[in-house]
């Protein structure tokens, strides 16, 4: 809501969201809202005249992209989980091509409409080389000595946080240092956790990080959720991770995505109920195996899809030529 604004983009919202999966007030709701997204999104396809539609799997593709395909307006639709939403799957059958960034997934999906394009990731992280000392510098960090770098989000991500504060000291007696985001929500009350312990100079604290490619750039080894573009940004910046992730997501999605790393090989999974007691262990533990590290770093390349966005612009272009 801030971004594409900022870009230059227009906003129209649907009055849509969810259907629970249980007996709600809420879903008492849901077929009047129905209505109303699909009276709006046929006075937006009116108005707007588009070529082509694309749904990124939101509760607002469903109405939008329903009502285009009944114009007979080219469609696309874009999967970026290993596990298909419920949005995606029912819109399927209605477009023309899916473009996916896991491969199996004709398991939810007609085969003969897909193409691995993988997720598009921010260009300034596409290449990393040549910016680690430029990353140490601006993070205030030594080149001496090795970066732990952790992910919660821009909301940030509690699990991760409560890891970080109960094994603090283990990171500061391996000397290890840590850029740690942990999230507009969080940010106050970690600074003020942070504050007891000594010589906590090389714990730098985040609510948000702008830079993010120096982030990965100075990171010997990262800790993240596994979100669908966390995890296309990490394969892209090749850097040993482990993920932990988030169970409260739809469909466990995020479990689905690590799991298509870890059996690659190519990354490290800790469960959110068990991050606590272990997850520090094992971000220690991987920061001084550098031989663990450089496996992980070329495999979760080998996964990598850097050109992701023109790839779903030329199926775009393709539909409308």
């Amino acid at each position: 809501m801030q971004k594409v604004p900022e870009a230059g983009y227009k906003i129209i919202g649907l009055w849509i969201s969810g259907l629970q999966r249980k007996l709600t007030l809420d879903n008492l709701s849901f077929p009047f809202k129905v209505i109303s997204s699909l009276t709006k999104s046929r006075q937006i396809i009116r108005g707007f005249k588009p070529h082509a539609v694309v749904g990124v799997g939101g509760y607002a593709s469903g109405p939008l992209l329903r009502i285009a395909t009944q114009k007979n307006v080219p469609a696309i639709i874009q999967e970026q989980n290993s596990y298909a939403g419920l949005t995606n799957k029912i819109l399927a059958k209605r477009v023309q091509k899916i473009c996916v960034a896991y491969p199996n997934m004709e398991q939810f999906f007609p085969s003969d409409k897909l193409t691995i394009t993988g997720n598009p990731v921010r260009k300034d992280i596409v290449n990393l080389e040549g910016k680690m000392a430029e990353a140490l510098a601006h993070f205030g960090l030594s080149p001496d000595r090795k970066t732990l770098l952790i992910l919660g989000g821009s909301l940030g991500a509690r699990t991760l946080n409560d890891s970080m504060i109960l094994n603090l000291q283990k990171l500061i007696d391996a000397n290890v240092q840590v850029i740690w985001q942990c999230g507009r929500f969080y940010y106050e009350e970690m600074k003020n956790k942070l504050g007891a312990f000594e010589n906590r100079d090389s714990i730098q604290l985040f609510e948000f990080m702008k830079e993010m490619d120096l982030a990965y750039a100075a990171a010997d080894v990262v800790v993240s959720r596994a979100g669908a573009l966390s995890v296309s940004e990490l394969s892209i910046a090749g850097k040993p991770t482990i993920f932990v992730p988030s169970p409260n997501v739809a469909e466990d999605h995020q479990t689905k995505n690590a799991m298509a790393m870890v059996g690659n090989e190519a990354a490290v999974l800790v469960k959110d109920s068990e991050a606590r007691e272990r997850l520090i262990d094992e971000a220690i533990a991987l920061i001084n195996d550098h031989n663990q590290q450089e496996i992980l770093s070329q495999k979760i390349k080998a996964l990598a899809k850097p050109d992701a966005a023109n790839e779903i612009v030329n199926e775009i272009v393709k539909l409308i030529a």
